[in-house]
């Protein structure tokens, strides 16, 4: 029956899957992460060039600038915060700043599927082919109805959503799943879940897929 399923899941065409208007449209800015590595550049006085790795608090610690909170900005605005605390020592300084490295962009899978994990992400996927990269839902059992989609809304925080897949496989009243941005997680549960706060902290998503909860 699973694997009916899966097929059936599959034939659909990708239209009936198209962006979900339940979540903003997407941030075209790359925002920076920790573990990006970045070329600082000073105009009028290179020897306080640069290069220099986003650490795992998000911070990066620069020549004269000290410890600097980059994690979430866009380049714009990290350079912009740089030459904030730059003007503090330097008069008037004028930087560029350059990504030189980065994570590439992932996806993660986990809960009742075949094989959870973090996947790259090298072009456009939607809920239901991130699903099927997965090896597809496990178990009967598996909460098709409740997949919880979480989005990445702030450095500690994301933005949740019910997926129904059960209701995207209905013939007759094919409900949208949305597409996926990089960085959301996608939970499917082996329970229902009673309640699903709007946002939750990322710390705290392993709750959702415990199976333990009801």
């Amino acid at each position: 029956m699973r694997v009916c399923r899966l097929l059936l899941l599959l034939t659909f065409t990708p239209a009936i899957f198209g962006q979900n208007a339940g979540f903003a449209d997407r941030d075209p800015r790359y925002r920076l992460q920790p573990a990006d590595v970045l070329e600082v550049r000073y105009r009028y006085t290179p020897e306080f060039d640069q290069t220099v790795a986003v650490q795992p608090d998000g911070f990066a610690n620069l020549q004269i600038v000290g410890d600097v909170k980059l994690q979430g900005l866009t380049l714009e605005q990290g350079k912009a915060a740089i030459l904030e605390k730059a003007g503090r020592r330097l008069r008037e300084p004028e930087i560029t700043l350059a990504l030189k490295d980065f994570e590439k962009p992932f996806f993660v899978v986990g809960g009742e599927v075949a094989s959870p994990g973090k996947f790259e992400m090298r072009g456009p996927v939607t809920a239901l082919q991130a699903i099927a990269m997965a090896g597809g839902f496990k178990t009967a059992s598996a909460k098709h109805s409740q997949v919880i989609l979480f989005r990445r809304v702030g450095p500690d925080l994301a933005k949740t959503e019910i997926l129904d897949f059960k209701a995207a496989m209905s013939p007759s009243r094919p409900e949208s799943l949305p597409d996926l941005h990089p960085g959301d997680t996608l939970i499917v549960p082996q329970n229902r879940i009673s309640k699903i706060e709007r946002y939750v902290k990322l710390a705290n998503m392993g709750l959702y897929w415990n199976p333990l909860l009801k």
